[in-house]
C-alpha cells in the first residue's frame, strides 16, 4: 500500500516524554516515584536516539531503534530472568521495585516510543533490521448506517495484512532537526526547528501529562499519610 509522504517530519520526542509519563502513572502503581518516572520516562524517548545514528551512519532515523525486535528482546528477557529462573538477578538486586520500573520502561519503550512514529505517516521500520521497510499504520475508524464498521489502517489483500509504506531505509528518508529536508530548513539556508509539538491534539497529551504526575504524586503521598496512622 502506497503511503502519502508527510513533510511534517517525525512526531516530536516532547509528545513520546509526555505519553511514557502516562505509561508511567498508569503502570507503577506502588513503585511509581521521581526515580521509577525518570526511568520510563527516558526508555519512552530512548527510541529518537536514531536519528542521531543516522547521520553516523549507524542505521537509519526511525529504524535502528524502532523495531519491535528491542522491546521484544527485552521483554523475554525480563520474562526469563523474573518468571524462568530459580534465582532472579532482577529481583535479587532491586527487589519488586526493580522488576516492576523494567516491565514498565518496556511498556514504555513499545507504546510511547515506538508507537507514535507508527501510527504517523512517517513511519517507522517495525522489523528493522530483518527488514528495512517502513510501516505506516495511518488512517481512520468509523461507523456507517450503510457499510458498518469501516477501518482504513491496514487492507487485507491474497490473505495478508497490508499496511501503508512510504519505502525502506534505502528509499525513504525521515525528517529531523538533525538531517533535516532542504524544505524543512528553510529552503537550505542551514536553519534547522526543533518542533516541539505539532498540533492540538498533541498538546492535550502533554498538557494532560503535565497534569496526571503531580496528581499522582499527592495521591501516593496522601495514601502514604494515611498508612501511618
Amino acid at each position: 500500500m502506497p503511503v502519502e509522504h508527510d513533510a511534517s517530519g517525525m512526531p516530536p520526542t516532547l509528545l513520546s516524554v509526555a505519553v511514557g509519563a502516562l505509561v508511567g502513572v498508569a503502570l507503577l502503581g506502588a513503585a511509581f516515584d521521581r526515580r521509577s518516572l525518570a526511568v520510563v520516562v527516558v526508555a519512552a524517548a530512548a527510541p529518537d536516539v536514531d536519528a542521531l545514528l543516522g547521520p553516523l551512519g549507524i542505521g537509519a532515523a526511525n529504524a535502528t531503534l524502532h523495531t519491535v525486535l528491542v522491546p521484544l528482546a527485552a521483554g523475554s528477557l525480563l520474562y526469563y530472568d523474573t518468571a524462568l529462573r530459580e534465582r532472579s538477578w532482577l529481583w535479587t538486586r532491586y527487589g519488586w521495585y526493580g522488576a516492576r520500573v523494567a516491565w514498565v520502561a518496556v511498556a514504555a519503550y513499545a507504546i510511547a516510543g515506538i508507537g507514535p512514529d507508527a501510527f504517523s505517516a512517517e513511519s517507522a521500520a517495525l522489523l528493522y533490521p530483518l527488514s528495512g521497510r517502513y510501516y505506516a499504520i495511518t488512517g481512520g475508524l468509523l461507523y456507517s448506517t450503510q457499510d458498518g464498521l469501516v477501518q482504513t489502517y491496514a487492507a487485507v489483500g491474497g490473505g495478508w495484512i497490508e499496511l501503508a509504506t512510504p519505502g525502506t531505509v534505502d528509499t525513504h528518508r525521515v525528517d529531523t532537526w538533525i538531517a533535516p529536508t532542504a524544505s524543512d530548513s528553510n529552503s537550505g539556508d542551514g536553519e534547522r526547528r526543533l518542533r516541539l509539538l505539532e498540533s492540538g491534539w498533541q498538546a492535550i497529551v502533554v498538557l494532560t501529562a503535565a497534569a496526571a504526575v503531580p496528581a499522582k504524586a499527592l495521591i501516593e503521598r496522601g495514601d502514604r499519610v494515611r498508612g501511618d496512622r
